[in-house]
């Protein structure tokens, strides 16, 4: 297994003889294509500028997200033997007026970002890449990842990790939005599985339209702050507040509360875990 990265990236703490990690730049169009480099190579592309950073950085959202995902596709394509492409989608291509509180696969997409945008074009690129026989992609359209280890990234939807996160680790949470705001999520763990799952899965049962939504569970941020306080075994906590954020605010209220995933579940993708779960895990994977 192979671990493509930047190289500004913190350090990783892995201990395993079968991954290697390499260090480069998506965008570097030379770089990936001696990245993939055999016939019966899968590739996880997980690549992106984030939400916030691709607001306040649109040639680096366009370089990374969408050219570098066309490098990626190009260097699969190359090889002819149309091998597996797993795709890292998003709930943010969905958004604009009409928006309904639950959207589902067939929603029309209306991004209100540029990361989402790019995240809708690359769901495209997938399935044309595919109808022409060049690879057999699949798209995951992610909700919000819950727990994040590690520091906090430009993500607008970062907070949903920090909430829980932060306290946990003794650390104050300052919220740039209600506690009462809702949000789709799904724990680490279940994201693991399902983008497996999508690789494993016979491409001729997905059709044409290459992309699910994930499995998840809507909740609000107060749900979740209660969650954490009843499986927290005692621990000192952090202190969650609200200090409102303007630019955070205007991009989450562009979000779907719900994410259906009645295809997923057709599929047999496994269901997201419930919110006492997800952070239990976490406190036995992360917190010390």
């Amino acid at each position: 297994m192979v671990l493509f990265d930047t190289p500004s990236s913190a350090p990783l703490p892995l201990d395993d003889a079968r991954v290697k990690v390499v260090r480069g730049d998506i965008s570097d169009q030379g770089a990936v294509a001696k990245l993939i480099d055999r016939p019966d190579i899968s590739v996880f592309h997980l690549a992106s500028v984030v939400s916030g950073g691709g607001e306040l950085d649109f040639d680096l959202a366009m370089r990374v997200n969408l050219y570098g995902h066309l490098h990626v596709l190009e260097a699969l394509r190359a090889l002819g033997s149309k091998p597996r492409h797993i795709f890292s989608s998003s709930m943010a291509v969905y958004g604009g007026a009409a928006l309904p509180k639950e959207v589902s696969d067939s929603t029309r997409h209306v991004p209100q970002t540029t990361y989402g945008m790019t995240k809708s074009a690359g769901e495209l690129l997938v399935n044309d890449y595919t109808r022409k026989g060049f690879i057999d992609g699949r798209c995951a359209r992610l909700p919000a990842v819950i727990v994040r280890p590690g520091a906090p990234n430009k993500a607008a939807s970062g907070f949903v990790s920090g909430v829980i996160r932060e306290p946990l680790n003794g650390i104050d949470m300052a919220l740039p939005v209600a506690l009462e705001t809702a949000m789709a999520v799904a724990g680490y763990r279940s994201i693991v599985d399902n983008l497996i799952e999508l690789h494993d899965l016979d491409g001729a049962k997905m059709d044409d339209d290459r992309t699910v939504n994930l499995p998840n569970r809507t909740v609000t941020l107060r749900e979740m702050v209660d969650s954490m306080q009843r499986v927290a075994g005692g621990r000192r906590l952090g202190k969650v507040s609200v200090t409102p954020d303007p630019f955070v605010e205007k991009i989450v209220a562009g979000w779907p509360m719900g994410l259906d995933a009645a295809r997923a579940k057709a599929l047999g993708l496994t269901p997201s875990a419930d919110l006492d779960t997800v952070i239990r895990e976490y406190i036995s994977d992360y917190v010390k």
